[in-house]
């Protein structure tokens, strides 16, 4: 069973390095020589050059070049994870029996961008990790293996990536030799179910203090590290905010929203806001404000 596997982050090195591990015939890696827009950004030509697969920067994987290329392998199966595009009908039709992708969610719910970001920021309690075989739509394919995890309180964007990444190594342990069997299965998505996710803006991360206490909390959780952080503005400098704490939800009714209204020994801010307040446990730079002023 021969296999071509496009993908650029680093989800992708772990599928790839698992799938080699695994002894499947890789015949070919695309991936992209740098991106503007994948903070997990990963070049995966060096694991390619160390298993002595051939390996090709694409710049636009619709390209006939690309086509080209990936048709000389004559692939099997294509494995496109954690690649941010669309793959066009001339792709698709490439391999034997179909393109594999992934989605960390519940297809067919939360389909779309960022859903690790949305999962958080929305505090859902559950998720999930969804291998599927790809058509023209967005994550809208027959399911090919499929793992819920629950989110715990203090997950991060990060840890719940880590969650997720071993969560579907796991399954790549499963479905790959049924794959090379020709035992696997396609389960059809109720699209009745789905909704899409759209692609998060600079907006999106703004940290307004009339949202709740338990909104804010989730935004930082949802934009930490690898990704950009929360953030507000003091005295016309960016803070961003990297771990809160949720205090008591009901206190201090007659306090405006981004009033400061304590600060403990180690410096760490506490702000009223349009529901509860929230400590700042750790922000990027440290600053200073007066108990009393407003942020």
């Amino acid at each position: 069973m021969k296999i071509v596997f496009i993908g650029a982050v680093k989800f992708s090195k772990l599928a790839l390095e698992k799938i080699i591990d695994l002894q499947a015939d890789v015949v070919g890696v695309c991936t992209l020589k740098e991106s503007l827009f994948n903070s997990d950004f990963h070049d995966l030509t060096s694991i390619a050059n160390l298993h002595k697969i051939p390996s090709l920067y694409v710049k636009d994987v619709n390209s006939q070049e690309t086509i080209d290329w990936i048709k000389e392998k004559k692939p099997d199966f294509i494995f496109c994870f954690g690649f941010s595009r669309l793959l066009r009908k001339e792709i698709l039709n490439i391999p034997t029996y179909g393109v594999v992708g992934y989605h960390p969610a519940l297809l067919p719910y939360n389909r779309g961008r960022h859903p690790i970001i949305w999962a958080l920021a929305l505090g859902l309690k559950e998720t999930g990790s969804t291998f599927f075989f790809m058509d023209e739509g967005a994550d809208s394919g027959d399911i090919l293996s499929q793992s819920s995890l629950k989110i715990d309180d203090n997950d991060n964007a990060s840890s719940l990536y880590e969650k997720s990444s071993e969560v579907a190594l796991g399954q790549i342990e499963v479905f790959l030799p049924q794959l090379q069997r020709g035992t696997y299965s396609r389960t059809s998505q109720d699209h009745n179910h789905a909704n899409n996710w759209r692609k998060r803006t600079v907006k999106d991360g703004i940290i307004d203090w009339r949202m709740s206490a338990t909104t804010i909390h989730n935004l930082v959780r949802a934009l930490n590290k690898p990704y950009i952080g929360a953030h507000f503005l003091h005295v016309e400098n960016e803070i961003k905010v990297w771990m809160t704490e949720i205090l008591d939800t009901m206190p201090n009714r007659n306090i405006e929203p981004g009033k400061v209204i304590d600060k403990d020994d180690n410096g760490n801010f506490t702000i009223k806001c349009g529901r509860g307040s929230i400590k700042l446990i750790e922000t990027e730079p440290k600053f200073d404000a007066l108990i009393g002023n407003y942020l």
